[in-house]
Formats: structure tokens, sequence, C-alpha cells
């Protein structure tokens, strides 16, 4: 049994299995489904053209000329079908996706530079694109089969498989372009695209660990590091510190041995292949720590993961190449993300320019819904364990308040002017002040006091001051 499958840190009972960087890598990606389309189309029209040989083969041994002068003519009068695709086919393309990309920017504009990213994962904007141009190739692939002998008896190639499969791909261009289109519509709503983004951002939460048991041991127990909790993240120790257990610390790793630099390019820490960093950390006999966050701005020589509980042996030094830089984040495993992109829409909406708190407040569902699902999580520190339950990859992760901050500081600040936001942040802070246990009320209590301060410095009258701190789920219905 692999590591992967312990490292999720769900109940034993459950196990999934975790998420690969490299299929999330791929799917950030718009050029792999239309690349393996068209390699995929060269197999499936090779495997055709073999098949329309074998039929002609098996007729002309039969002596069944009349057969093959049938199949001729329905060739001939595919034929013609077959020339108007591959003329109209990549016209088709060109209008379609410009057309697109029109709207798509008008989206990333109304909502989020960070709605691109929506378009370009979508499985049904990719296998439209992929098909579209699989058509395109498969078409003009069928028109370099036909043969200009016009003789049943000494015509050498009757395309008749590959006509079928041209037609096939047609109705199946149609079907998907119909499904392109009612996607990319949805795209332009900022109702679908806010759900977009909660569910990815409740995907990522549901991937977390969930460490159960506080009592399982953390690294070997011949180096003597003890046992922790996952919860609270702490400050970073530095080099040669101990990481020991404590308010606001992560769990007991044991003394700090080496740390390991980035030296790749900078840019944002989007994911690290967590398998493998739990399987060389057990072959190592150590814990490894991730210094950053994923989502951090990472330069070469920044320091990118801590060993504790033992040397740095020559394996680690491969540590450096199982962390994945790009140019902006991810959800694969940024916890906060969701409620970044969420934020970015709500002030979007509530900024002089678009002033559109509808918009805000349905943004706000989703923040208090995502809220809810990890009130009752452990957050901070995520460990990852090997396949015997020890704990071999420590993470850090934005801790509780941290993830309210940035939720609620920056649309509480924007929102004083609008009745309809003040109204449903009041409701969504009292409604996660009823869900949370008592030691995680804080930070709800201070956004909820500062709102209600800065709208009662704003707001001169008394009874708009009473109506904007009225809850209401609905902003004003």
């Amino acid at each position: 049994m692999g590591d992967w499958k312990t490292t999720d840190g769900l109940p034993r009972r459950r196990r999934h299995r975790a998420l690969s960087p490299l299929r999330e890598h791929l799917r950030d990606t718009f050029w792999f489904a239309p690349t393996a389309a068209l390699v995929l189309v060269f197999v499936v029209w090779s495997a055709a053209t073999a098949a329309d040989d074998a039929i002609l083969t098996a007729l002309r041994d039969a002596g069944d000329e009349d057969a093959v002068s049938d199949l001729l003519g329905i060739a001939e009068d595919a034929k013609t079908v077959v020339t108007t695709i591959s003329a109209a086919m990549m016209t088709f393309i060109g209008v379609v996706f410009s057309i697109s990309l029109v709207a798509v920017q008008m989206a990333a504009g109304q909502f989020s530079p960070r709605v691109v990213r929506i378009f370009v994962r979508s499985r049904i904007t990719k296998a439209t694109f992929a098909v579209f141009l699989a058509t395109f190739v498969q078409s003009l692939l069928v028109l370099t089969s036909y043969d200009s002998q016009r003789d049943p008896s000494l015509v050498a190639s009757i395309p008749l498989v590959q006509s079928v499969l041209t037609l096939i791909l047609v109705g199946l261009s149609v079907v998907l372009f119909v499904m392109y289109v009612n996607s990319t519509l949805r795209l332009m709503r900022v109702a679908h695209v806010v759900d977009l983004i909660t569910r990815e951002a409740l995907r990522v939460v549901a991937n977390m660990p969930l460490d159960v048991s506080a009592e399982e041991p953390v690294g070997d127990t011949s180096t003597g590091t003890g046992t922790g909790s996952s919860r609270g993240p702490g400050p970073d120790p530095g080099p040669g510190a101990s990481s020991g257990p404590g308010p606001g610390s992560g769990p007991d790793l044991g003394p700090e041995t080496a740390r390991i630099a980035h030296h790749g390019r900078a840019g944002v820490l989007r994911d690290v292949d967590i398998a493998r960093l739990v399987r060389m950390a057990r072959q190592s006999g150590v814990v490894l720590r991730l210094v950053p966050r994923i989502g951090d701005f990472v330069v070469p020589g920044t320091p990118v993961f801590a060993v504790h509980g033992g040397p740095a042996t020559k394996g680690l030094r491969a540590l450096s190449f199982q962390v994945s830089v790009g140019a902006e984040r991810t959800f694969h495993q940024d916890l906060g993300f969701g409620l970044r992109q969420l934020s970015d829409i709500a002030l979007r909406a509530l900024s002089p320019a678009v002033n559109d708190p509808t918009t805000a407040v349905q943004a706000v569902d989703r923040i208090v819904q995502f809220l809810s699902s990890v009130a009752q999580r452990p957050l901070g520190v995520l460990l990852h364990r090997d396949r015997r339950g020890t704990v071999r990859l420590v993470q850090p992760v934005p801790g509780w308040a941290e993830l309210v901050d940035l939720a609620f500081s920056e649309i509480r600040g924007c929102a004083v002017a609008s009745p309809q936001v003040t109204r449903r942040l009041l409701a969504g802070l009292d409604d996660l002040l009823g869900a949370v246990a008592e030691d995680r009320r804080a930070p709800l209590v201070r956004h909820r006091t500062l709102l209600t301060q800065a709208v009662e410095r704003t707001v001169p009258e008394a009874a708009d001051r009473a109506f904007a701190l009225h809850p209401d789920r609905q902003g004003i219905g």
C-alpha cells in the first residue's frame, strides 16, 4: 500500500485518494486536452483505415464487385459532407472561441480577473475545443484517403468507416457546442461563478487531513520526538530551534537539524507533492515541516522545508523538486484561495464603479457557507502521516482567526455605506457565532463590533442606523 493512501488524514473507515499535483497542473493548462485529442484522432483514423482496407479486401475475396460499387457510391456521397466540414470547421472554431473570449473578458471585468481560471479549467471548454479540432483533422485525413480511381475493380481505398467516424464527430461537436454555449452563458452569471468557487474551496476542505487523534506519534520514537495536536500554526521558530508544544505552537517535532531552500524560479507556491514528501521523510526517518504556506510568494533562497528529528540525508536534497511554483495561486492545496476570490468579487461589487450590493450579498452568502464548513475543523497545522500512522509532514495553513479576517476585513470596510450588505454581514456573523465553539468566537465578535461602530460613525440618522444594523440573511430581501 502506497503512502498516498494514508496522507489524507480522514477517519480510517474512509480513505480518499490524494489529489495528484500533476493532474491539477494539467487541469490548469489549455493545451493538454486538445493535444491528447489530436493524438487520439490519429490512432482512431489509423484503425478506421485498417477496417476500411479489411472490408474492401473481404469483398474482393468474395468476388462481390456489386457491393464494392455500392460502397464506392456511398463514400462518394459522404465526400461532399466531409469536404464541407473540413472547409467550415476551422472558421467555426475561430468565431466561437473569439466570441467566448470576449464574454470571459467581460466576466473578468465584472467579477474578478481570477474568473478566467474557471474558463481555463472548465472540462466542457476543453472537451469542445478538443473535439472541434479532432473533427477538423479527421476530415482532412479522410480526404487524403479517397482514391481518384472510379473503377470498383481498381480502386485501392474506400473510406467508408472513416467517413462514418467523421459524421459521428460532427454530431458530437454539435452536442458539445450546445453544452459549451450554456456553460459560457452561466459563467457570466454571478450566482454560478460564486457557486463554482465555493465548490472548489469546499473540495480543498474535504481533502484536508482531519487529525482525529492527538495521541499518535510524531516522527520515529527513536528520534525522541513527541506527540502533539494539529491545532495552532505558531510562528516559524527559526533554524536550530525546537518546535515544542504550547499555546499557539504546532506539534513537538524535535530539534530542527537543517533547512532546504528553494532554488527554482520566483513565484507563488502552488502546491507540494505530499505523497512523495511523506515517503522521503519516512525513508530518512525524519519529520519535514513546510516553512511557507501554500499561496506564499517565494524567491530563490527562500527556506521551503525544515528537517526535524534527524540529520538531513543525501536523499533529502531533492526536496526542492517536490514543490510547484507558478505565476498564480491554485485551489489544489490552498485553503484561503476560495475566500480570496469571493472577497474580491464582493469588493468589486461594492466599488463606486460597479455599485452592485446584491452581488456582494451573494458573495457573503458563500463566505459564510465556507466558514461554516471549517468551523469545527482543526486549523493552523495539517499533519500528514505515513502508512504506519507516524507524522512525516507538517504543513501550515491559515488559522480560524486568519480565515475570518480574510473573509470580513476588507468587505466590512467597504460595506458601511450599503445597508443591504451590513445587514447580511451581521446575519452571517450571528450565524457563525452560533455554530462555532467558544474559543473561536473572539474574531467574529471583533468584526461584529467593528462593523457596528463603523455604521454608527458613518450613518447620521438614528433610523437609518437601526435599519443598517438589523441582521437579515437576504440583506434587504
